[in-house]
């Protein structure tokens, strides 16, 4: 179940804020993770006992950290297993036919897998707020949770469990015991949601067609390639940013507040800005967690690089099982410390050409991320300059520049703070009467296109 869908809109989403509600306070978690439970269990009813099984592991496991702490033991034997279990459950579900297809094409072996994997919808997700939890509690920067329906609550919750962002249980602690929920703050979900909901449906969809129509159509001119690139450059950040700015919105409504997961990153001026700007939760986790953990910049110039390219190629490694995921990961690793090195100082000091530039590194590193293979992805950067390509551009290419040049206009506009704060100018009355107004007009809108379309692609699947 996705939620951009009339089955989670206009049926789940309902009944599982009436059942919330109505429920005493004390309740509430219990009622919550039966809800996540369903809607997890919507469309992978075995997974469901998965994510209950390795939720009861580190629930058990911080406990004995715990425990230890209180004999003076630092637990890390705990630790330890909780790591390994986590990452051996990714392993399996998610890299085993990757790593098994990499051995046989190096090595010509046979390797043949009796199986067929299915990899669970979101365990990218919750495997690192696991993770994250049974970390902090043996660092000692939050205490284990011995109730496990409230942890189980948390790990499952279903406004962030299939497409982020990522919550720290430290984050959230204190909301699992104990949530405001108000009129105002309820509303102010629903405006989030929707906006999110017009992100991914009316703007990342929109966009997408594009993308998939210039990606499956072979051999593409330079205007061609630039244009899907272009297109999938902005179907990504919408169909991303939408999904978290849902996440959010669902969250005021059940009473949690996430924190912000992108914050216009094509705005950016170099790739470090940008970075510091999209999936928020995602960058954070991996400095916290590996890259400080690693030594960070502390241990010399040689160990600092070595530090940035172990972080990006497992940040890209976790995007997908596929070694143009890995490419796309050291793509940023390079940029980055060519960044620290000298380009940052350059790039800080200038307006335009620093924008210009960002923009250029994220289109070639989406032109990476988007295809289905390394070889496809360096195929599609090479077709944006000239290389194995018939044509510098194609009638069709044209037709579609001019055809999709209004909607380019407004995705522009859009990813930029500028309609933001055009808004805040406007009186706070006629604001709360213009929003009400939009919402409405939004969630129409949204759901016409969803009824008419059959177009609304999960991009998370791959996660």
């Amino acid at each position: 179940m996705v939620f951009s869908s009339t089955i989670f809109i206009f049926i789940y989403l309902p009944i599982a804020l009436m059942l919330y509600y109505i429920t005493p306070f004390k309740w509430r978690n219990l009622v919550l993770l039966i809800e996540n439970l369903v809607f997890y269990g919507w469309g992978e009813p075995v997974y469901v006992f998965l994510m209950l099984a390795s939720v009861a592991v580190d629930y058990f496991l911080a406990l004995m950290i715990e425990r230890s702490h209180n004999k003076g033991e630092k637990g890390k034997k705990w630790l330890i297993i909780s790591i390994i279990i986590n990452i051996g459950l990714l392993v399996f579900f998610k890299y085993l036919t990757f790593i098994c297809d990499t051995l046989n094409a190096l090595f010509s072996l046979n390797i043949a897998l009796k199986m067929n994997i299915v990899m669970p919808i979101g365990i990218s997700f919750y495997t690192f707020q696991k993770m994250s939890y049974v970390i902090d509690v043996y660092r000692n920067d939050c205490k284990a949770q011995h109730n496990f329906t409230a942890f189980g609550t948390y790990v499952s919750l279903f406004p962030q469990l299939i497409a982020g962002p990522i919550v720290k249980y430290r984050d959230v602690a204190e909301q699992m015991e104990t949530r405001n929920t108000s009129v105002d703050k309820f509303s102010d979900g629903v405006c989030v949601f929707i906006v999110g909901l017009c992100k991914k449906v009316l703007l990342a969809n929109s966009i997408g067609i594009l993308w998939d129509t210039l990606y499956n159509s072979g051999n593409l001119s330079v205007l061609g390639a630039w244009l899907a690139v272009a297109a999938f450059t902005f179907q990504i950040y919408f169909d991303f940013s939408g999904y978290s700015d849902m996440a959010i919105g669902l969250g005021k409504m059940l009473g949690f507040e996430f924190k912000e997961n992108f914050d216009y990153p094509y705005i950016s001026k170099s790739a470090t800005e940008f970075w510091r700007r999209w999936h928020i939760s995602l960058s954070t986790w991996f400095r916290e967690y590996v890259y400080i953990p690693l030594g960070g910049n502390r241990k010399g110039k040689l160990r600092w690089y070595i530090n940035i390219l172990i972080v990006w190629a497992a940040t890209g490694l976790w995007h997908g099982a596929s070694w143009n995921f890995i490419a796309w990961g050291l793509f940023y690793a390079f940029w980055l410390i060519i960044e620290k090195l000298f380009l940052l100082k350059h790039l800080e000091k200038g307006r335009i050409l620093p924008h210009i530039y960002a923009i250029l590194i994220a289109m070639l590193g989406w032109a990476l991320f988007a295809c289905n293979s390394l070889s496809e992805g360096l195929t599609l950067i090479g077709s944006m300059f000239g290389i194995g390509v018939s044509a510098l551009a194609s009638q069709s290419d044209i037709f579609y520049l001019v055809s999709y040049m209004p909607l380019f206009v407004i995705l522009i506009i859009a990813s930029s703070p500028l309609v933001k704060n055009a808004f805040l100018c406007i009186p706070e009355k006629s604001r709360n009467v213009l929003t009400l107004i939009l919402c409405l007009f939004g969630l129409i809108l949204c759901t016409a296109s969803i009824i008419s379309s059959g177009y609304n692609p999960f991009l998370y699947f791959r996660f």
